[in-house]
């Protein structure tokens, strides 16, 4: 035991913080365990895990963050890479936040005050100064094992409950040697029990509204199944552990993105969860490698089927069956089985074979580049094989996605607003991408009812329509806008994939800007786009605002981007039935508002939200400036206040 435990249990003890029996207990379990003195008080209930940490804060003085805000934490890679992983499991010291105008790199350890540890991660991170803040030990540990290795349950370990709950479960896994087989057979039972099939109608169907699975079992709660039982086969295998939950992430986000429907995006995710069931041979197969290594297509060639024989029994929505038999196809029409290519190939395996190579080469060391590459890097893989062997709008789409640079380019841009109307997500998401790349903000509808709700609000500066629409067809749709206020003279271009010369004079009787018949190239309709809105705009001026979810992007997150990026405007929040701003001139944070707060503490009251929408009005100028902090100091008191709450 080490001079300082001593030390700390005896100024314990004399402060009355905790009683001389604990902090004999204390003595007892370090001398069984080898643990830290936080590990010993905490595990024998000496103290709370939050009055620790406080007390060690103050002593410190400095801030604490808790294991349940690590364990949240979604840390920016540029900050991880700051300090490599086996500095940080030798100094015990785990990166959070780096503020580019300071130089300063925010880490958490058990040990604020090892001024020779800090001055070394100082040294190897490049940066000008560390923020040292602490933490319990055990929760340091956690967060670098998950973050920089990928355990997914490396903070369960740290739930009393849901380490007993993990336990139970590896104590079934040995006692019956827990195997894909057995796996299937359990849910193939779960099943048949309630003599349902499961099919994609179940799927969509609940007295609540709720997505079904197997057995009336809702889908949250059977992906989270599968999450558990995946995860414990993948255990045997330690370059792929979490590898299919991964996946299943990766796929949610790109079917959101897609805007499918609940039903399609839980069938894509079931497929990313058993992908990889009977494949457990010597090579992890992508539809990376199986394109490039002959040794990887014959295996893909013998096994591609495998998860579905396992599967066959529990009766899954053909959507999942193809999505696993076809993410080997090629979108050159040259991959396994049938040779396919194109939009022949089903969305779920396009969508598949992305998010299985992406996380193939950012966990995976063995992979073809025998090593594990950034997210920027595996982007640019996957978009060397764009039109070869993926969909090259849904690598564009995904890169968007993972990287969230289009919501922070849309934040640091002045973009006009277009409204694109259409039933199929596909040709939405080629026209969108387009459009994002030549400056833009797109909104996305697909039925007249919806783009009426987006057209009302405002803001929306040009309209790509497709005729064929529901409720109400496009030419309806035009008609009405003509006669509002918001639609008089709003560019509006008509698109429909068959022989409508009478309905298209119609439309030029409406005031439609063109007609354009489908299939159209996406670059033509953008630069059609591109002039008629230059047309409309010339003289208006001001910049357009951008809006979004703060799913998509935390206010933290937000913040920092306004922040180093020396915007100006009014951030309006919206959540839990409450409205907010945050006024921003040139970067700074001059002013926040929250229900009936002003001021800083109306910001710190925002910074904890996690749910709810934001939009930007960049031509906002604030009237004097209230708050006088820096956003650094206000970021960092907003974290210590959340830390704070959560106890």
């Amino acid at each position: 035991m080490s001079a300082g435990a001593s030390q700390l249990l005896d100024k314990l003890v004399l402060e009355e913080v905790i009683r001389p029996e604990q902090r004999e207990a204390a003595l007892n379990w370090i001398a069984r365990t080898g643990e830290r003195v936080e590990e010993a008080l905490i595990e024998t209930e000496a103290l709370q895990e939050a009055d620790l940490l406080r007390y060690l804060a103050a002593a410190y003085k400095t801030r604490f963050v808790s294991t349940e805000k690590l364990a949240k934490a979604e840390i920016d890679r540029a900050v991880i890479e700051k300090i490599p992983r086996k500095v940080a499991e030798r100094s015990l010291v785990f990166p959070v936040l780096y503020a580019e105008a300071t130089g300063t790199l925010s880490v958490v350890t058990p040990d604020p005050d090892d001024i020779g540890v800090l001055d070394n991660v100082r040294a190897v991170s490049g940066v000008k100064q560390i923020q040292a803040f602490v933490g319990r030990p055990k929760a340091i540990v956690a967060a670098i094992a998950k973050t920089y290795g990928g355990d997914i349950h490396a903070f369960a370990k740290l739930d009393r409950t849901a380490h007993q709950q993990f336990t139970n479960m590896m104590d079934v896994f040995e006692r019956r040697l827990l195997s894909e087989e057995s796996i299937v057979a359990s849910l193939a039972h779960e099943g048949t029990q309630r003599e349902r099939t499961f099919s994609a109608e179940d799927m969509g169907r609940t007295s609540h509204g709720r997505t079904a699975t197997p057995g009336g079992v809702e889908g949250a709660a059977y992906l989270e199944t599968l999450n558990v039982l995946i995860s414990l086969v993948e255990n045997s295998r330690p370059d792929l552990r979490g590898h299919s939950a991964q996946v299943a992430r990766l796929v949610k986000k790109l079917c959101e993105r897609l805007r499918l429907s609940e039903v399609e995006r839980t069938s894509v995710m079931i497929a990313a969860y058993i992908h990889d069931l009977g494949k457990m041979g010597a090579y992890h197969l992508t539809a990376l490698n199986v394109a490039d290594y002959e040794g990887h297509r014959s295996s893909a060639t013998k096994q591609f089927k495998a998860p579905s024989r396992l599967v066959e029994a529990i009766r899954l929505p053909s959507e999942v069956l193809a999505a696993v038999e076809n993410m080997y196809e090629r979108f050159d029409a040259q991959g396994l089985p049938r040779g396919i290519g194109g939009k022949e190939i089903p969305l779920g395996a396009r969508i598949l074979a992305i998010a299985d190579t992406y996380a193939d080469l950012t966990q995976n060391p063995k992979n073809p580049y025998r090593k594990a590459l950034t997210p920027a890097q595996a982007c640019e893989v996957l978009a060397t094989s764009k039109s070869k062997i993926f969909d090259p709008n849904l690598v564009d789409l995904f890169k968007l996605t993972v990287t969230g640079e289009d919501l922070k380019a849309r934040l640091l841009a002045d973009r006009r607003l277009a409204l694109i109307i259409d039933p199929d997500p596909e040709e939405t998401t080629v026209l969108e991408l387009r459009l994002v790349e030549r400056g833009f903000e797109v909104k996305l509808a697909s039925t007249s009812d919806q783009a009426l709700k987006i057209l009302e609000a405002g803001g929306v500066e040009i309209v790509c329509s497709e005729l064929d629409l529901k409720p109400q067809d496009g030419l309806a749709l035009l008609e009405h806008g003509r006669k509002q206020r918001w639609g008089q003279k709003l560019p509006w271009i008509i698109l429909s994939g068959r022989s409508v010369s009478a309905e298209a004079q119609r439309a030029f009787e409406l005031g439609a800007s063109d007609v354009v018949a489908k299939p159209v190239s996406a670059e033509l309709l953008v630069a059609k786009m591109k002039q008629l809105i230059e047309h409309s705009a010339a003289g208006a001026g001001g910049a357009r605002g951008v809006s979004g979810s703060l799913q998509e992007m935390s206010l933290p997150d937000i913040v920092q981007v306004l922040w180093h990026g020396r915007k100006t405007g009014s951030l309006k929040i919206q959540a839990n039935g409450e409205r907010g701003e945050i006024h921003f001139v040139d970067g700074s944070v001059y002013n926040a508002m929250w229900a009936k707060v002003r001021g800083a503490d109306a910001f710190y009251a925002m910074i904890t939200l996690n749910e709810g929408d934001f939009s930007l009005e960049p031509n906002f100028r604030a009237p004097q400036q209230v708050i006088k902090e820096s956003p650094e100091a206000l970021l960092l008191e907003g974290m210590r206040r959340l830390d704070e709450g959560a106890r």
